[in-house]
């Protein structure tokens, strides 16, 4: 991107509104072009400035962030990242947001973030943010129509899955389409802490398939899916005749955690052909290493394709490496996981 990508920072604490702004002063391609202490100034700011992307504070005098964006997403979408308390009240409003053209979201600073953190964590966001596009709602085919492309037939034993930016709701797409009766699913979705939870707990409440913030030790059910917890890496491992999951920390792969790959690879190395590895929309890399390893080790693969992408980075650097043996549109990839793995509604 030749020209600096053009940031607003709207937050009714002068104190977040400074953090965030210093948090970007030492990016070359960010520029923060203003901040405003709520949505009524942000309206005027953003007729005038024109920013790229727009930090959107939850809480706020005059009118909520909530209501704002969808507002703003009506006469204006612009992509905007949403910086929430870590309240569990706090996060359910968020994955409203996100349902409602958010693309990304930032815990408050002070709360799991150092200031050097933040400032890796805020910039990748606002670059991730900027590329993003708006999800356009695809029409569904009937469930149960084979899928084109080369994926066969087999008896999968785990659906592995990874997103980034847009993920919340790409994978909500997958998840409420899929029967009860699913092979166990292992889920990666970059996300802060205590979001997750959230996550997992809204997913739970719309899905036939029972879904669950993964707890180290968890084992791996058929019927349910297993959430990768914000801040730390999910691992499978056997344990007897079953599985289970490894909740653990760890330095950050592909500058995140919880990492795609590091799921991925272990479900290569514990699972090999008896798995089916899907990665979806997001920016950068992680996953495309492990959708890789897991087709070599006799996995069945399938990437997101770009016209369906909020952002076409990861699934990109898959098909780029040769990883995806399918490349769908996001309203085919629950009915091509039923045809490859053979459950019945």
């Amino acid at each position: 991107m030749s020209q600096k990508i053009r940031v607003l920072i709207v937050d009714d604490s002068a104190i977040v509104r400074k953090v965030l702004s210093e948090a970007l002063a030492g990016e070359e391609d960010i520029e923060v072009v203003g901040t405003a202490p709520d949505p009524y100034v942000a309206r005027d700011k953003i007729l005038a400035l024109s920013p790229d992307v727009i930090t959107l504070d939850i809480e706020m005098p005059r009118m909520d962030g909530l209501s704002f964006l969808k507002k703003l997403m009506r006469y204006r979408p612009t992509p905007v990242i949403m910086i929430s308390s870590l309240a569990q009240s706090s996060c359910q409003v968020v994955l409203d947001a996100m349902s409602h053209g958010a693309v990304e979201v930032l815990g408050k600073p002070g709360g799991p973030y150092s200031v050097g953190e933040l400032r890796m964590v805020l910039a990748n966001k606002v670059r991730a943010a900027a590329r993003s596009k708006p999800a356009v709602p695809e029409k569904r085919p009937p469930r149960r129509t084979p899928a084109p492309g080369v994926l066969r037939k087999s008896s999968a034993v785990l659906i592995a899955i990874g997103a980034s930016t847009g993920g919340t709701e790409a994978i909500r797409t997958v998840l409420e389409e899929l029967p009860e009766d699913s092979p166990p699913l292992l889920v990666v979705q970059h996300i802060p802490a205590v979001f997750s939870r959230a996550f997992a707990m809204r997913l739970d409440k719309i899905c036939k398939i029972r879904v669950k913030e993964a707890e180290d030790g968890d084992e791996v059910l058929a019927g349910r899916a297993l959430v990768a917890p914000g801040d730390f890496h999910m691992m499978l491992r056997r344990d007897g005749p079953s599985l289970r999951v490894e909740v653990k920390s760890g330095p950050r792969i592909c500058y995140q955690r919880p990492s795609v790959d590091v799921t991925f690879q272990t479900v290569a190395d514990v699972i090999g052909g008896g798995a089916l590895g899907v990665l979806l929309t997001g920016m950068g890399s992680d996953g495309a290493n492990g959708l890789l390893k897991m087709k070599r080790a006799g996995a069945r693969t399938i990437a997101q394709d770009e016209a369906s992408c909020v952002v076409y980075g990861m699934p990109r650097e898959a098909v780029l490496l040769g990883a995806a043996d399918q490349i769908l549109p996001l309203s085919r990839i629950a009915t091509a996981i039923c045809s490859a793995v053979e459950v019945h509604s």
